[in-house]
């Protein structure tokens, strides 16, 4: 499969978005995809997979159509960056494409659609669930249901509300459902809301271990974790870096004692405001700083490119997050690498992730 077989303002876009070559998962799913299948789709962040059902989607909405496509993700970050996607991809159909989450005004969001109407829909569990009950979204004419991201969503606890949104779209709907990991939960999901013969698409653990070099490193103890993260953020002062620490303290902490030592660094965690996170992002994005300082919130889905190295500070105790934390970097063929400070108490949660990496082959 090449993107000479789709339309012309789409072809357009995608050339304009300098899309060339499909990456194995958008070869694999968009075909399927045009066809009608259900796709249930095994891939990290960084192989594409955003294109891989964003492309069929703007393929099949009508523009003046209504809502006609609503695609989940868990974090209002992985919203706006699939929204961004959407709009070019459908630019040249005039498809419009808004995303909606908390931590915005309700009441611009009920202007939004209003005004809009929009084709693509995209948000998160909470927000979606809410401009249905207030009768302002309406998805009886839903084509096509993605959910993104959607192992997370379910570690979130969004089980309820996607359960709930799902059954205010129709069932005659085509449904894309992507994961970094298939664990049961989402092996129950497909099951139940897609279509017998949907298509498992999985990008082989080959295709992604090159891009990602994992590197443990030993310390005696926890009180040992800031002077070896000084020591290696010395040594790649010119990569771009995300450091990941477990709590919304350790994030601010860290980040203002390395502001102190003389590095260029931002936080990101769940106690900021929507423009502060942002504004961090953006700091980051545009390599004004070098470090971002992290908890969990910014593995879902982000897709910042040229991150050359992540720090595993503190090792999660959830496996899938140490997945998605490390696929931060590896971008679509780009090498990368992922460090983790692993004390003796940390060594059982890392026995864990082995066990699950052994077991869905993920790179």
């Amino acid at each position: 499969m090449d993107f000479s077989t789709l339309s012309q303002p789409v072809k357009r876009a995608l050339t304009e978005m300098g899309f060339t070559t499909p990456t194995p998962i958008q070869k694999e799913a968009i075909p399927y995809a045009l066809e009608g299948y259900d796709i249930l789709g095994q891939a990290a962040t960084g192989t594409g997979k955003t294109a891989a059902f964003g492309i069929p989607t703007v393929e099949r909405v009508r523009r003046g159509g209504g809502t006609q496509a609503l695609i989940l993700t868990p974090t209002r970050e992985l919203a706006l960056q699939v929204r961004d996607q959407l709009k070019a991809i459908g630019r040249y159909k005039g498809v419009k494409a808004f995303a909606f989450y908390g931590g915005t005004s309700v009441q611009k969001n009920l202007e939004v659609i209003d005004r809009f109407n929009p084709e693509v829909v995209i948000g998160t569990p909470g927000r979606i669930k809410d401009l249905i009950d207030r009768g302002v979204l309406d998805l009886s004419g839903v084509k096509v249901l993605t959910l993104d991201e959607a192992d997370v969503m379910l570690d979130m606890g969004f089980i309820e509300d996607i359960e709930y949104i799902i059954s205010k779209t129709p069932s005659s709907r085509q449904t894309f459902l992507f994961s970094a990991t298939i664990p049961r939960s989402v092996e129950r999901l497909a099951r139940k809301h897609m279509r017998r013969n949907y298509k498992f698409i999985k990008v082989s653990s080959d295709e992604l271990k090159p891009q990602i070099e994992e590197v443990i490193i030993d310390i005696e103890s926890s009180r040992h974790r800031f002077r070896e993260l000084e020591r290696v953020l010395r040594q790649h002062r010119d990569d771009k870096i995300i450091v990941f620490v477990k709590t919304k303290r350790d994030a601010r902490d860290i980040s203002v004692e390395l502001k102190r030592r003389g590095f260029k660094v931002v936080s990101l965690h769940g106690d900021m405001t929507q423009r502060q996170r942002e504004n961090s992002l953006k700091l980051f994005k545009e390599d004004k700083v070098r470090v971002i300082v992290a908890t969990d919130v910014a593995s879902r889905g982000l897709d910042i490119r040229d991150v050359s190295l992540v720090i595993n500070y503190h090792i999660p105790e959830e496996p899938e997050r140490y997945i998605h934390r490390i696929g931060r970097t590896g971008r679509i063929g780009r090498a990368g690498k992922a460090m983790s400070f692993i004390a003796p108490e940390d060594k059982r949660f890392f026995a864990r992730i082995s066990k699950l990496k052994r077991n869905y082959q993920v790179a």
